[in-house]
């Protein structure tokens, strides 16, 4: 069963920007979401399309690019982490915490339904196409998942209560002296749309002290 939050739900055909108190500045969209809702001052609530991904294939050069992503600009380091609880349905449903240079230099770390109904944690790093790498599965519907910056070096971590943390990836998509934006998306590739609440968002304005145990 999906989070029960009570909030301020707003439709998906409306602009402009969001704002949450955990996250500096304002987040805008790209792409349109189906519904979305700010719960508080630390969580949202993100509906994807049907048939939505953020996918540059390594096959034929194809791809998609129609997800809803909230994102926002972060700072030089930083660390970003949710609860990410996701009511699935369809394979590769998932919820997502991004992290963009540009249009070609992004990555996304999901908690995703796989192709056998199996919640499970997977990573995407597109530098021009697109890889795809899963780490291990998980039972339920939620997970704590953190994106950090380090430098030149980005960091996605997992961790089934948001205290002990995984590595799941260690890469880079663009020199230090670019900027970057993160933020949030619900992908529904196969599926007809399903929703993601993201809680117990934190924002820190700098590297972690020690970034191998996430901390």
């Amino acid at each position: 069963m999906l989070l029960a939050l009570a909030g301020v739900a707003l439709s998906g055909a409306e602009s402009g920007t969001v704002t949450l108190k955990a996250i500096p500045g304002a987040m805008h969209w790209t792409s349109t979401a189906t519904s979305f809702a700010v719960h508080g001052d630390d969580a949202l609530e993100i509906a994807a399309p049907r048939q939505t991904d953020w996918f540059n294939s390594p096959f034929d050069g194809g791809g998609k690019d129609n997800s809803p992503r909230l994102l926002f600009d972060a700072d030089a380091d930083f660390v970003l982490t949710a609860k990410v609880t996701v009511d699935f349905h369809a394979p590769w449903d998932a919820g997502v915490l991004v992290i963009q240079a540009d249009p070609k230099h992004w990555a996304k770390l999901c908690f995703e339904n796989s192709s056998d109904n199996k919640p499970t944690i997977v990573s995407v790093v597109t530098r021009d196409a697109s890889d795809d790498a899963n780490a291990f599965q998980v039972d339920g519907n939620s997970v704590y998942l953190q994106v950090a910056r380090v430098g030149a070096g980005l960091v996605f971590y997992a961790s089934a209560d948001g205290r002990a943390w995984k590595i799941i990836r260690v890469f880079t998509i663009a020199d230090p002296s670019r900027k970057l934006q993160a933020g949030f998306s619900s992908q529904s590739p196969n599926g007809e749309g399903h929703r993601t609440v993201f809680s117990n968002i934190r924002y820190r304005p700098q590297r972690p002290v020690d970034w191998w145990r996430g901390e």
